[in-house]
């Protein structure tokens, strides 16, 4: 596989890359996207019409089932190539920040250490009245019970029309205009305001590494475009670059 030699460069000579990831990232790891149709019990329903506030005020057990079902498909899934990848990139560099639209874990259980859920995460709950987290199967009750105020507990993450975590969101784009290089891994550039990191950075000067099997609107404004997929792509750029520099085993800066 080859790769741009300016590319190369870039990976050796930063200190900060932030790495931008969305759902293809997790779909190597045998997770469904939020896209894909559903199945089994929950085929005549949308994910749409269930990751919202208004479905769990109408149908609160109908939702936190959904839910659970999801955790289920995910239980077993464990970090591909491309979370590795990513989590060894920080032997490489000195500051590698993770900023992922996906709920599932998976770049934690990789190893990468500063990573920044958007979307919040899919193993975790919070009270719908108080906002307290609190174990995602607290009781046997559907759906559980906070045991801070007793209201319904519900997943925490963010659901279609709700806003994102303001210090997270802060701390991304803070990242995103800091990073020497960004790296926009596996997303579809559709889900808002996400997808507008990238137009972010690429405005404040930052390069932007677009990798992804599929074109999509973040192609025009990265500096370098890998097509496919991620887990096949990072592993073979990251040796490709400190292999060069005979620096493989060790930070490109100390």
């Amino acid at each position: 596989m080859d790769f741009a030699p300016d590319l190369l460069a870039s990976l050796r000579a930063a200190r900060q890359i932030a790495v931008f990831t969305g759902a293809g990232v997790s779909a190597e790891s045998g997770i469904p996207t939020f896209r894909d149709a559903q199945t089994g019990l929950w085929a005549n329903y949308s994910a749409e019409d269930l990751a919202t506030p208004e479905a769990f005020r109408r149908d609160p057990v109908t939702v936190w089932n959904w839910y659970a079902w999801r955790r289920e498909l995910m239980r077993d899934a464990r970090p591909n190539p491309a979370h590795q990848a990513i989590a060894r990139l920080e032997t490489l560099v000195e500051r590698v920040s993770v900023i992922t639209q996906n709920v599932d874990g998976l770049h934690r259980q990789a190893g990468s250490t500063e990573v920044i859920e958007l979307h919040g995460n899919i193993w975790d709950s919070i009270c719908a009245d108080c906002r307290q987290p609190a174990p995602a199967e607290a009781a046997i009750e559907v759906p559980p019970r906070c045991p801070h105020c007793g209201g319904m507990l519900r997943p925490a993450v963010v659901w279609f029309g709700e806003p994102m975590p303001a210090d997270a969101w802060h701390r991304a784009a803070e990242l995103s205009e800091r990073a020497d290089l960004f790296f926009c891994i596996g997303t579809s550039s559709l889900v808002e305001p996400a997808a507008s990191l990238p137009r972010y950075a690429q405005s404040c000067g930052r390069p932007v590494v677009q990798v992804n099997p599929e074109a999509t609107s973040h192609d025009g404004i990265a500096q370098h475009v890998l097509r496919g997929k991620a887990g096949l792509i990072l592993p073979a750029l990251f040796d490709a670059a400190w292999a060069e520099a005979g620096a493989a085993g060790g930070r490109s800066h100390p």
